[in-house]
């Protein structure tokens, strides 16, 4: 190997690791600002979770029995809770990127379920003078507002981290580190509006009349 070629092999070994050091340093920053939006998103899924029961209450107590509605949104509600409190398996104490999208699509399933009961309720016209649940509907309805604005903000801190990493040289530092992309946070197609549903077909087969 003559001399030029040995130089040539420093310098460009030399530029890597700092190169690399550099990247650590940027990526790391953005990555901490990617944990804080996640953070604060996991924040209003626990608020949204911790409204359901008392909104189901409110629900009982004004006559609807479409029990299938209330065992669907318990049911997505332990699946989301289940994602949600999993041990983080990813760098630093994180949740791995795929943990965090099995976070998204348990919510897109929990959102769905509360659609459907959100849907259903119209068919109850004495819910519009029932204090309580309007109260917790009301709560609910702030908390979904919330969970947009901390899906925003996580979304521009994703793009922020990923379009970075991508970047060359950062892309071979993201390598050498282990800094893997982030999912977005993106909702089901159709699921940002409620469905239209029959109240009659979800009523409890086996149980009585409806209370009205």
């Amino acid at each position: 190997m003559n001399k030029k070629r040995m130089v040539l092999l420093a310098c460009v070994a030399f530029i890597s690791l700092t190169a690399s050091g550099c990247g650590y340093n940027t990526l790391q920053s953005k990555q901490q600002g990617v944990k804080a939006r996640w953070a604060e998103v996991e924040n209003q899924l626990q608020r949204r979770a911790d409204l359901i029961p008392n909104l189901f209450e409110a629900a009982k107590s004004a006559g609807i029995q479409e029990q299938q509605v209330f065992g669907d949104i318990a049911a997505a509600r332990s699946r989301l809770l289940d994602a949600k409190n999993a041990p983080p398996q990813g760098e630093g104490g994180d949740k791995s990127p795929e943990q965090k999208q099995a976070v998204i699509e348990a919510n897109n399933s929990f959102g769905g379920t509360i659609g459907r009961l959100l849907s259903l309720v119209e068919n109850y016209p004495n819910l519009k003078s029932n204090e309580n649940f309007l109260r917790f509907q009301t709560s609910l309805e702030g908390t979904e507002n919330r969970i947009g604005v901390a899906r925003g903000d996580y979304n521009k801190a994703i793009e922020d981290y990923n379009v970075t990493r991508g970047n060359f040289p950062m892309v071979i530092a993201a390598k050498i580190y282990g800094f893997k992309e982030e999912p977005y946070f993106k909702a089901e197609e159709g699921s940002r509006q409620a469905p239209r549903i029959n109240s009659e077909s979800l009523r409890n087969t086996q149980g009585g009349a409806v209370a009205r």
